[in-house]
């Protein structure tokens, strides 16, 4: 997963409160915020499944987001 899928999956499934979670949730398995994780270099991946796990968001949500359409 990219930095912009990691984005934008999370813009997708938490839509206004995507900010506030980057900023301010603090994922116990990474003991840092999404934000903070990305900065310091954290994969992507590694930071959407911690964020996912903490917010219960579905597995079938889990996997695969974030991608663009394949260009046709």
């Amino acid at each position: 997963m990219r930095r912009s899928e990691f984005l934008r999956a999370v813009d997708d499934e938490f839509g206004a409160r995507a900010v506030t979670l980057m900023s301010d949730l603090v994922l116990p398995g990474l003991g840092l915020t999404p934000q903070d994780a990305l900065d310091t270099g954290v994969p992507p991946r590694e930071i959407w499944l911690e964020l996912c796990a903490e917010t219960d968001v579905p597995p079938g949500r889990r996997y695969g987001v974030g991608r663009l359409e394949p260009r046709r």
